[in-house]
């Protein structure tokens, strides 16, 4: 029997922690094409969180370190992404705001983060109570939409810059910025809905689930 720190899935996942501060570096850097390999490799490592998963349930390679690699490794890239995001988007240069948002408010990074904590700290508890606080549809939207966000203004960044060097223009350079910037917009504020939403709904199974324990 294969060692379970690595089986396939789990070895899939260290990689995508080891990548997070490739991207983040990558993404920080000034040239388009530092920051389009950035995007490229956050596709790739939000598409292996899938990947992983589905190897795991299919082979049944399904393991404890697994369990706990797993959300660290969600963690790890949403932090690597969005807080080179946030860098950029105040650096003060004419392509640094994001469309819609202009440069990143702390509260929107702090909502986000913080949930991540709060979260974490909740299931810890959980456990340490004998019961499992578990994963909730919400909060896989909620990951799907930051996801979208995220991917949405890594692309940004280098194409308006490649734009603006090479004095791109015309019909469908202009319809795809707005299309791009309406949905990096409507993407985060669709995000910050299902992240508070999502804490709600943990909030709720936290309490329901301690009521239980506790036999009342």
């Amino acid at each position: 029997m294969p060692d379970p720190r690595w089986t396939l899935p789990n070895t899939i996942t260290v990689a995508r922690i080891a990548t997070c501060p490739i991207i983040a570096l990558l993404a920080l850097s000034e040239g388009a094409g530092f920051r389009l390999a950035a995007f490229v490799l956050f596709v790739l490592a939000a598409l292996s969180d899938l990947w992983d998963g589905y190897l795991a349930r299919k082979h049944g390679w399904i393991t404890e370190i697994g369990k706990l690699l797993d959300p660290i490794a969600d963690k790890v890239l949403l932090i690597a992404t969005l807080l080179p995001i946030y860098i950029i988007s105040h650096r003060g240069d004419a392509l640094a705001p994001l469309p819609w948002w202009g440069p990143l408010s702390g509260w929107v990074v702090g909502i986000i983060i913080g949930r991540e904590l709060l979260v974490t700290a909740l299931r810890g508890l959980a456990v340490r109570r004998g019961f499992v606080l578990s994963a909730g549809q919400s909060g896989k939207y909620k990951a799907f939409l930051q996801n979208l966000f995220l991917g949405a203004a890594l692309l940004w960044y280098p194409l308006v810059q490649l734009g603006a060097a090479r004095g791109w223009s015309g019909s469908f350079w202009v319809f795809w910025q707005g299309f791009h910037g309406v949905f990096l917009g409507v993407a985060l504020l669709v995000a910050l809905a299902l992240t508070v939403f999502s804490l709600l709904d943990y909030l709720w199974s936290w309490r329901h689930l301690r009521r239980k324990a506790l036999g009342h």
